[in-house]
């Protein structure tokens, strides 16, 4: 083992990282910092702290932190300008909580003084390149550990053993075996579910397995309306209310999942090159995309509207992939966000039973719809329907051409 004085883990206090902490102090005989983000995961965070306490980690050497309004403001808000989808569907709430994270323990690290940061992904997951390409990027020389790709401990069975020899406490409900059947994972923009029973595409997930949104079937037969006040393309203000970032999302969370909105099963492409069943929940992010896109269709230019389409998958790749401080990422984030100067005002969305729908959008500054023109009665003069013969026919041009010409070879 190379030599490591000071490495910060990303800790959550539960039966992985914990197993983590301890092997990192046994294998690496080395200081160990932990690093506990409250990203809206709905968890109370004070047991982690009291579990690395009694690991022996300084009260010095303990880091947690509320980064709600950052996750969301600096990341959800950018991520959801560009329209964000990877493979036509996912919202990527995992994919883009991980570049904070990293960002995180690359600060503490330098606080601290620390040569190594630690994560508890395993070998086959999208999330150990994610953290790492982040750290990477902020601090090229940190030496970043990964239990998972170094020690034996391949199974549950395992880690409750090492637990067990090293007095470390585990929760009733790990070791009874009666926690969920697959692995969790919750933030401010949704809740993923897979691994175990979900790892055979062919089973349907029972009903409560769902946490945030109640079933489409059983949601209130009463539509509720909603109003997104949009600045820069980011959500102001809900039903006329002013709000932060996380608050705006919080709500929309609320108001989706009573509503049976936002859930998603999924056969994905991970990045490490494997196919992975997943299920998700994300009803704020599905209102914000629906919202977003209304906004932007009478306030953006139609090439430049189409100029963003071409790029979201591409933008959508590199934060599942874990690009997230590329260079690539960074230059399309600014082209991203200067499209947004004039996606301002206001839009109103019906919410029923699984169903975002859009019944109206306004902007008083920057709407581009010109009713004088679009109208199907008697415009006044604005539009000349004469000039579209020439469009028309110069579009065909070409057409006609190898129409001709297939027309000369059949004879």
């Amino acid at each position: 083992m190379s030599q490591v004085k000071k490495v910060v883990l990303a800790y959550s206090g539960g039966l992985d990282t914990s197993v983590i902490l301890k092997w990192l102090q046994d294998t690496y005989s080395c200081e160990v910092v932990t690093f506990t983000a409250d990203i809206g995961q709905g968890e109370e965070l004070s047991p982690a702290k009291k579990k690395a306490l009694k690991m022996g980690i300084k009260p010095s050497n303990i880091f947690i932190e509320d980064l709600r309004e950052e996750f969301v403001r600096d990341f959800v808000f950018p991520m959801f300008r560009a329209n964000s989808v990877y493979e036509g569907e996912y919202l990527l709430g995992t994919s883009i909580a991980r570049p904070l994270i990293a960002k995180r323990l690359v600060e503490i690290a330098r606080k601290t003084g620390a040569d190594a940061i630690s994560h508890g992904a395993t070998g086959k997951g999208n999330d150990q390149v994610r953290f790492e390409l982040g750290a990477y990027a902020l601090m090229p020389n940190v030496k970043v550990i990964a239990p998972w790709r170094e020690w034996d401990l391949l199974s549950r069975d395992k880690l409750l053993a090492y637990a067990d020899t090293h007095g470390i406490p585990v929760d009733f409900k790990k070791r009874k075996g009666g926690g969920a059947p697959y692995s969790m994972d919750a933030n401010l923009l949704h809740i993923s579910y897979e691994g175990g029973i979900l790892e055979d595409p062919a089973y349907e997930p029972e009903e409560s397995m769902w946490r945030i949104t109640v079933s489409p079937e059983k949601a209130s037969a009463r539509a509720e309306h909603v109003e997104l006040e949009y600045r820069k393309g980011d959500i102001v203000a809900i039903n006329g209310k002013k709000m932060s970032p996380a608050q705006v999302l919080t709500t929309l969370n609320k108001m989706g999942g009573r509503h049976g909105i936002g859930r998603l099963d999924l056969v994905e492409n991970r990045y490490v090159g494997m196919k992975s069943r997943g299920c998700y929940e994300t009803p704020g992010g599905t209102i914000m995309l629906k919202g977003h896109r209304a906004m932007e269709s009478i306030t953006m230019d139609r090439e430049v509207l189409a100029l963003k389409d071409d790029l979201m998958p591409r933008y959508s790749r590199l934060i599942y992939n874990g690009y997230w401080f590329s260079p690539e990422r960074l230059l399309l984030q600014k082209l991203i966000d200067e499209s947004q100067a004039t996606v301002n005002g206001t839009v109103r969305l019906k919410l029923y039973k699984g169903a975002v729908l859009v019944t109206s959008r306004s902007s008083k500054t920057d709407s581009l719809f010109d009713p004088k023109i679009s109208t199907f009665d008697d415009d006044g003069g604005a539009y000349n329907q004469a000039d579209a013969a020439g469009f028309i026919k110069l579009n065909a041009l070409r057409l006609r051409i190898a129409a001709n010409l297939q027309k000369k070879r059949r004879r």
